[in-house]
Protein backbone atom coordinates (compact mmCIF):
# COMPACT_ATOMS: atom_id res chain seq x y z
CA UNK A 1 0.00 0.00 0.00
CA UNK A 2 3.00 2.19 0.77
CA UNK A 3 4.54 1.94 -2.63
CA UNK A 4 0.76 2.31 -4.66
CA UNK A 5 0.33 5.97 -2.51
CA UNK A 6 4.08 7.04 -3.11
CA UNK A 7 3.00 6.65 -6.73
CA UNK A 8 0.05 8.21 -6.60
CA UNK A 9 1.69 11.26 -5.36
CA UNK A 10 4.39 11.36 -7.39
CA UNK A 11 1.93 10.94 -10.83
CA UNK A 12 -1.48 11.85 -9.16
CA UNK A 13 -0.55 15.08 -7.19
CA UNK A 14 -3.66 16.12 -5.52
CA UNK A 15 -4.79 20.18 -5.90
CA UNK A 16 -3.12 22.33 -3.73
CA UNK A 17 0.27 19.97 -3.80
CA UNK A 18 3.28 22.38 -3.20
CA UNK A 19 4.97 20.48 -6.17
CA UNK A 20 1.89 19.68 -7.76
CA UNK A 21 2.86 18.05 -11.64
CA UNK A 22 7.07 19.05 -11.29
CA UNK A 23 8.32 15.46 -10.08
CA UNK A 24 6.67 13.63 -13.47
CA UNK A 25 7.73 16.47 -15.48
CA UNK A 26 11.49 16.03 -13.91
CA UNK A 27 10.84 12.35 -14.49
CA UNK A 28 10.58 12.91 -18.10
CA UNK A 29 13.82 15.26 -18.35
CA UNK A 30 15.78 12.46 -16.20
CA UNK A 31 14.40 10.14 -19.37
CA UNK A 32 15.89 13.05 -21.51
CA UNK A 33 19.35 12.76 -19.31
CA UNK A 34 19.82 8.78 -20.25
CA UNK A 35 19.35 9.53 -23.85
CA UNK A 36 21.89 12.44 -24.43
CA UNK A 37 24.61 10.95 -22.06
CA UNK A 38 23.72 7.57 -24.06
CA UNK A 39 24.34 9.15 -27.92
CA UNK A 40 27.69 11.24 -26.29
CA UNK A 41 29.24 8.15 -24.80
CA UNK A 42 28.83 5.99 -27.43
CA UNK A 43 28.31 8.32 -30.76
CA UNK A 44 31.06 11.24 -29.25
CA UNK A 45 33.78 9.18 -27.87
CA UNK A 46 33.60 8.49 -24.47
CA UNK A 47 32.45 11.97 -22.60
CA UNK A 48 29.23 12.65 -21.20
CA UNK A 49 26.67 15.66 -21.82
CA UNK A 50 25.13 15.46 -18.55
CA UNK A 51 26.80 13.49 -15.94
CA UNK A 52 29.79 16.08 -15.03
CA UNK A 53 31.43 13.55 -12.18
CA UNK A 54 32.07 11.30 -15.33
CA UNK A 55 33.97 13.92 -16.77
CA UNK A 56 35.99 15.19 -13.87
CA UNK A 57 37.48 11.31 -13.67
CA UNK A 58 37.73 11.08 -17.44
CA UNK A 59 39.78 14.14 -17.15
CA UNK A 60 41.64 13.05 -14.71
CA UNK A 61 42.39 9.44 -16.16
CA UNK A 62 43.20 11.22 -19.57
CA UNK A 63 46.06 13.56 -18.16
CA UNK A 64 47.33 9.88 -16.64
CA UNK A 65 47.86 8.87 -19.69
CA UNK A 66 44.75 6.70 -20.27
CA UNK A 67 44.07 5.40 -23.78
CA UNK A 68 40.50 6.11 -25.42
CA UNK A 69 39.72 9.20 -23.54
CA UNK A 70 39.63 12.86 -24.75
CA UNK A 71 40.83 15.12 -22.09
CA UNK A 72 39.82 18.11 -24.63
CA UNK A 73 36.30 17.03 -25.14
CA UNK A 74 36.20 16.31 -21.43
CA UNK A 75 37.33 19.90 -20.54
CA UNK A 76 34.94 21.11 -23.44
CA UNK A 77 31.87 19.17 -22.00
CA UNK A 78 32.59 20.67 -18.27
CA UNK A 79 32.74 24.33 -19.42
CA UNK A 80 29.77 24.10 -21.68
CA UNK A 81 27.80 22.69 -18.61
CA UNK A 82 28.47 25.10 -16.33
CA UNK A 83 27.98 27.71 -19.07
CA UNK A 84 24.58 25.97 -19.50
CA UNK A 85 23.93 26.11 -16.14
CA UNK A 86 24.75 30.13 -15.63
CA UNK A 87 22.06 30.61 -18.39
CA UNK A 88 19.44 28.69 -16.37
CA UNK A 89 19.92 30.68 -13.39
CA UNK A 90 19.30 33.53 -15.29
CA UNK A 91 15.80 31.84 -16.72
CA UNK A 92 15.21 31.58 -13.25
CA UNK A 93 16.35 35.22 -12.17
CA UNK A 94 13.97 36.56 -14.93
CA UNK A 95 11.21 34.45 -14.68
CA UNK A 96 11.51 35.78 -10.44
CA UNK A 97 10.40 32.68 -9.17
CA UNK A 98 7.53 31.47 -11.55
CA UNK A 99 8.09 27.76 -11.13
CA UNK A 100 6.19 27.07 -14.01
CA UNK A 101 7.15 29.80 -15.95
CA UNK A 102 10.92 28.41 -15.13
CA UNK A 103 10.07 24.74 -16.38
CA UNK A 104 8.55 25.63 -19.52
CA UNK A 105 11.21 27.93 -20.66
CA UNK A 106 14.23 26.01 -19.37
CA UNK A 107 12.61 22.80 -21.55
CA UNK A 108 12.05 25.17 -24.57
CA UNK A 109 15.36 26.77 -24.37
CA UNK A 110 16.52 23.02 -23.53
CA UNK A 111 14.91 21.66 -26.71
CA UNK A 112 16.17 24.35 -28.65
CA UNK A 113 19.64 23.32 -28.39
CA UNK A 114 19.37 19.56 -28.50
CA UNK A 115 17.78 20.03 -31.95
CA UNK A 116 20.46 22.13 -32.84
CA UNK A 117 22.37 18.74 -31.58
CA UNK A 118 20.28 16.65 -33.70
CA UNK A 119 20.62 18.38 -36.99
CA UNK A 120 24.66 19.01 -37.19
CA UNK A 121 24.44 14.63 -36.13
CA UNK A 122 21.98 14.14 -38.75
CA UNK A 123 22.73 11.42 -41.32
CA UNK A 124 26.41 10.44 -39.41
CA UNK A 125 26.61 6.89 -39.08
CA UNK A 126 29.54 6.36 -37.08
CA UNK A 127 31.30 8.08 -34.26
CA UNK A 128 31.87 12.32 -34.22
CA UNK A 129 35.14 12.99 -34.87
CA UNK A 130 36.79 16.49 -35.38
CA UNK A 131 35.44 20.21 -35.02
CA UNK A 132 31.94 18.95 -35.76
CA UNK A 133 32.39 16.50 -32.13
CA UNK A 134 32.77 19.41 -30.13
CA UNK A 135 30.22 21.06 -31.78
CA UNK A 136 27.90 18.90 -30.66
CA UNK A 137 29.62 18.42 -27.04
CA UNK A 138 29.06 22.41 -26.57
CA UNK A 139 25.21 22.58 -27.35
CA UNK A 140 24.44 19.24 -25.87
CA UNK A 141 26.20 20.22 -22.41
CA UNK A 142 24.85 23.23 -22.56
CA UNK A 143 21.01 22.04 -22.71
CA UNK A 144 22.40 19.61 -19.73
CA UNK A 145 23.57 22.57 -18.06
CA UNK A 146 20.17 24.48 -18.10
CA UNK A 147 18.66 21.58 -17.80
CA UNK A 148 20.47 20.80 -13.91
CA UNK A 149 20.04 24.09 -13.12
CA UNK A 150 16.39 24.30 -13.56
CA UNK A 151 15.75 20.85 -11.51
CA UNK A 152 17.92 22.60 -8.42
CA UNK A 153 15.79 25.83 -8.58
CA UNK A 154 12.57 23.86 -8.78
CA UNK A 155 13.88 21.85 -5.60
CA UNK A 156 11.96 18.65 -5.80
CA UNK A 157 13.18 16.41 -3.16
CA UNK A 158 15.29 13.45 -5.43
CA UNK A 159 14.42 14.16 -8.53
CA UNK A 160 17.63 15.77 -9.67
CA UNK A 161 17.19 14.53 -13.22
CA UNK A 162 21.28 13.75 -13.03
CA UNK A 163 23.04 12.78 -9.82
CA UNK A 164 21.83 9.74 -8.57
CA UNK A 165 24.48 8.67 -6.38
CA UNK A 166 22.73 10.33 -3.29
CA UNK A 167 19.46 9.16 -4.27
CA UNK A 168 21.14 5.83 -4.19
CA UNK A 169 22.68 6.45 -0.66
CA UNK A 170 19.06 7.45 0.61
CA UNK A 171 17.41 3.94 -0.59
CA UNK A 172 20.09 1.86 1.30
CA UNK A 173 20.49 4.48 4.46
CA UNK A 174 16.68 4.78 4.83
CA UNK A 175 16.02 1.31 4.26
CA UNK A 176 14.90 -1.41 7.25
CA UNK A 177 18.09 -2.97 6.93
CA UNK A 178 19.87 0.08 8.14
CA UNK A 179 17.20 0.62 10.80
CA UNK A 180 15.41 3.65 8.82
CA UNK A 181 11.69 3.13 7.88
CA UNK A 182 12.27 2.96 4.31
CA UNK A 183 10.64 5.86 3.62
CA UNK A 184 10.50 7.15 -0.52
CA UNK A 185 12.00 4.40 -1.48
CA UNK A 186 9.48 4.22 -4.46
CA UNK A 187 10.00 7.53 -5.39
CA UNK A 188 13.87 7.12 -5.52
CA UNK A 189 13.62 4.02 -7.34
CA UNK A 190 11.68 6.00 -10.34
CA UNK A 191 14.61 8.21 -10.36
CA UNK A 192 16.92 5.39 -10.65
CA UNK A 193 14.86 3.46 -13.26
CA UNK A 194 13.48 6.20 -15.73
CA UNK A 195 17.74 7.26 -16.36
CA UNK A 196 18.29 3.47 -17.08
CA UNK A 197 15.61 3.33 -19.14
CA UNK A 198 16.57 6.46 -20.91
CA UNK A 199 20.10 5.17 -20.94
CA UNK A 200 18.96 2.03 -22.46
CA UNK A 201 16.91 3.61 -25.33
CA UNK A 202 19.08 5.43 -26.01
CA UNK A 203 21.96 3.04 -26.68
CA UNK A 204 19.93 0.67 -28.39
CA UNK A 205 19.03 3.62 -30.65
CA UNK A 206 22.65 4.20 -31.45
CA UNK A 207 23.68 0.93 -31.93
CA UNK A 208 20.82 -0.71 -33.83
CA UNK A 209 19.10 2.63 -35.25
CA UNK A 210 21.03 5.84 -36.17
CA UNK A 211 23.36 7.42 -33.75
CA UNK A 212 21.09 10.81 -34.14
CA UNK A 213 17.86 8.74 -33.02
CA UNK A 214 18.06 9.52 -29.14
CA UNK A 215 18.50 13.04 -29.57
CA UNK A 216 15.36 13.30 -31.51
CA UNK A 217 13.56 11.73 -29.15
CA UNK A 218 15.26 13.79 -26.26
CA UNK A 219 13.98 17.11 -28.64
CA UNK A 220 10.54 15.69 -28.56
CA UNK A 221 10.25 14.92 -24.37
CA UNK A 222 12.05 18.12 -23.69
CA UNK A 223 9.15 20.10 -25.77
CA UNK A 224 6.68 18.33 -24.15
CA UNK A 225 7.62 18.56 -20.84
CA UNK A 226 7.51 22.71 -21.55
CA UNK A 227 4.14 22.85 -23.16
CA UNK A 228 2.95 20.07 -20.68
CA UNK A 229 4.35 23.26 -17.91
CA UNK A 230 2.25 25.96 -19.67
CA UNK A 231 -0.92 23.92 -19.52
CA UNK A 232 -0.39 22.37 -16.13
CA UNK A 233 0.40 25.91 -14.92
CA UNK A 234 -2.70 27.68 -16.01
CA UNK A 235 -4.78 24.59 -14.63
CA UNK A 236 -3.45 24.50 -10.95
CA UNK A 237 -1.14 27.48 -10.20
CA UNK A 238 -0.73 26.13 -6.24
CA UNK A 239 2.86 24.57 -7.52
CA UNK A 240 3.92 27.61 -9.57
Amino acid sequence: MAMVEELREVFFPPKGSPHGPVAPLLLLLTFVTGLVDAFSYLALGHVFVANMTGNVLFLAFGLAGAHGLSVGASLVALVAFVIGAVAGGRIHTMMKGHRARLLELSSFVQAGLLAVGFVLALGRHNVLNGGLRYAVVVVLAVAMGVQNAASRKLAVPDFTTTVLTLTLTGIGADSPLAGGGGSKTTRRMLSVATLFLGAFAGALLVLKVAIYWPLLLAVLVAASVGVASRVLGRADPSWR
